[in-house]
């Protein structure tokens, strides 16, 4: 192995030194395989909800977003808010949808690889994970700013209702709309898996680092005699 690798992937453990500190060595890799494990089971449960109360709608209206797909009452949430100039909610986000699936399977495989990397560079495998649950709120919230922003000024309703910015996150409401929007599982799993991470490179540090020390300081003997 080239020094190049040797330093990218960090030092293996011995044999002998992983019987005798097992538990040291396997719980940041168990930590990891866990956020591994809810990053990937997310896909599978809605990242944000949202219910609106409309007077045309007594039992009101409920919007539910997975990572690559919309459901709920959309075509109705859709109509009402031609009234007022907003575009069709199929169109935002439309690229990050159809790629979500196989971004999440992709940090999935990130961070499964820097489990096995046992240096500083591991670290950088993991940052989009961690990052993840923010650049989903970045982008909710840049959608919901870009549609409340840019409504239709020839829509039937455009006279009454100046441009706004729709809530992401509680309560809001424009109008005689009302909403009350909040996170699903799926995005609660997520920010867990970003917070094992990260706990997960905090023993993974402390299993791996003395090794490397240890390495180094004997490489620096061995040259200097």
């Amino acid at each position: 192995m080239g020094t190049f690798l040797r330093t990218l992937i960090g030092p293996r453990v011995p044999e002998h030194d992983l019987q005798a500190n097992r538990f040291r060595y396997l719980t940041p890799t168990f930590i990891l395989m866990a956020a591994r494990v809810l990053l990937l089971v997310s896909i599978f449960f809605p990242y944000w909800h949202m219910e609106l109360d409309a007077p045309q709608y007594p039992n009101g209206l409920f919007l539910t977003a997975y990572c690559n797909h919309l459901t709920g009452d959309v075509r109705e949430i859709d109509g009402l808010n031609h009234y007022i100039g907003m575009r069709p909610l199929g169109e935002a986000a439309a690229f990050e949808r159809s790629v979500a699936v196989w971004m999440i399977i992709a940090m999935f495989l990130l961070v499964e690889g820097a489990a096995f990397i046992h240096s500083k560079w591991a670290v950088l495998l993991a940052i989009p994970a961690v990052t993840f649950p923010v650049a989903f709120i970045a982008d909710l919230y840049f959608w919901m700013r870009t549609f409340g922003l840019n409504l239709d000024p020839d829509a039937p309703l455009s006279s009454s209702v100046k441009p706004f910015i729709p809530t992401v996150i509680g309560e809001g409401g424009i109008g005689q709309f009302k909403t009350y929007a909040e996170f699903g599982i799926g995005y609660h799993l997520a920010v867990a898996a970003a917070i094992l991470i990260i706990i997960g490179f905090y023993f993974h540090r402390r299993a791996y680092r003395p090794l490397q020390l240890r390495l180094k300081s004997q490489s620096t003997a061995s040259t200097s005699v």
